[in-house]
């Protein structure tokens, strides 16, 4: 989506789409100013058992912005992006990001397991893929 698509994120998928009521509630009982965190859309997708993807296609949906990706690429203002290139980074993790991405992408979902297993923050992540010049691709709730 470019920016002039802004507020029509419905058109991302096919016509007669139909809205999952029940995550559609939930996204509601957490929208502020016509926005929904990512951390809180991964929430409902956790508590009702469903991919992230799904609860990401309701947002569209219910043309709802996604805010505050947890990897710092969107959704923090005017500025976009919050995420900084790392000034340092441990040969493990070059290694892990290096075996994990593919011509020169990494998947989001992968990026979140690689925070997991090396206990460190998914903007560690993000940061490192920024010095590195890989760029994060593959959104879980369908953002880019």
């Amino acid at each position: 989506m470019t920016h002039e698509d802004a507020g029509h994120y419905a058109l991302k998928h096919p016509s007669g789409t139909e809205i999952n009521q029940q995550i559609a509630e939930r996204i509601k009982a957490a929208v502020v100013d016509n926005m929904i965190t990512c951390k809180a859309a991964h929430k409902i997708a956790d508590e009702l058992g469903v991919k992230p993807g799904e609860v990401g296609v309701t947002v569209d949906l219910l043309e709802v912005r996604i805010s505050k990706c947890q990897l710092g690429l969107y959704g923090y203002g005017t500025g976009g992006k919050v995420v900084k290139p790392a000034k340092v980074i441990s040969p493990e993790l070059d290694a892990t990001i290096g075996k994990s991405a593919v011509n020169g992408k990494l998947a989001c979902l992968e990026s979140w397991k690689i925070a997991k297993e090396l206990g460190i923050t998914r903007m560690e992540i993000s940061s490192a893929c920024e010095t590195l010049k890989i760029k994060i691709s593959s959104c879980q709730l369908g953002a880019f």
